[in-house]
């Protein structure tokens, strides 16, 4: 199975290249975040030409998640139980069962600054998504959450950890909530990089942080040790952040060999 994950930033603003990249990328499942497309306009007729199937769970606004799978799609779940909210709980997580690889796309809030009430949202978030996850994995079947995570794991994972200091997605207590889940037993599948020593999966607009391949590593594959041990290859498709028009974030691809449960479609 080829699966990958992709901050698309707007599904409607990428929508050429994404079906560019889905046609010569050729995944069987994508986790995709910030859709900013509400469920209804989904551009479901159009990726449904290469094959795919779609759950999407988004109201419009800044956030948005979805799965596309041409491998089957079942068991979809929208957000999850205890889910906390701000005030209300967003489109932040979507769930979905693919030829048996139970999937997750997940966009974890920003925390905007460690000051800021939205930062205490995110840890809350975290510690909820742990809860459920723990109950996923007690059941014993291959597991892979995916998404933009707005972490970086640890100081490898930014260009320059001084620039980051006193800021969000580097503090400790979000590391900390990362490393909780890992606690569960799920595996951090580190991608290769396609320039550099670093893995970088996002790069900010201002001009020159992409080619100065000044980035962050906060997009990440989280997979239960049945799926990670099976993986023949992952990377950052460093290619699709190119071009006109790009999203700021990068797509991860991961081939895992797993025994198929039904044909492609």
């Amino acid at each position: 199975m080829r699966l990958a994950t992709w901050n698309v930033n707007s599904v409607k603003a990428r929508l050429p290249r994404l079906l560019d990249w889905l046609a010569g990328t050729a995944p069987d499942v994508v986790c995709l975040q910030e859709t900013k497309c509400p469920d209804g306009a989904f551009p479901v007729a159009e990726v449904g030409e290469l094959g795919y199937t779609v759950a999407s769970h988004s109201d419009g606004r800044w956030n948005g998640v979805a799965v596309l799978s041409r491998v089957g799609l079942a068991d979809v779940t929208v957000g999850f139980p205890g889910e906390p909210g701000f005030p209300e709980p967003e489109a932040r997580a979507i769930s979905a069962t693919c030829d048996g690889l139970r999937v997750w796309s997940v966009y974890v809030p920003n925390g905007r600054t460690p000051e800021d009430p939205h930062y205490a949202y995110k840890l809350a978030w975290f510690a909820a998504l742990r809860d459920v996850l723990a109950t996923e994995l007690h059941g014993g079947r291959p597991l892979a959450v995916c998404g933009d995570f707005n972490v970086a794991p640890t100081d490898d994972d930014v260009w320059d950890p001084a620039v980051f200091a006193h800021s969000t997605h580097v503090t400790p207590a979000e590391r900390a909530a990362l490393a909780a889940l890992r606690d569960l037993g799920l595996v951090d599948v580190v991608p290769t990089p396609m320039k550099g020593p670093h893995p970088f999966t996002y790069w900010d607009y201002r001009a020159g942080m992409f080619h100065q391949n000044k980035g962050m590593r906060i997009d990440l594959v989280y997979a239960s040790a049945q799926v990670a041990q099976n993986v023949r290859a992952a990377y950052v498709d460093r290619e699709a952040r190119k071009g006109k028009g790009p999203s700021d974030h990068a797509p991860i691809v991961v081939d895992v060999d797993l025994e198929p449960t039904v044909e492609p479609l």
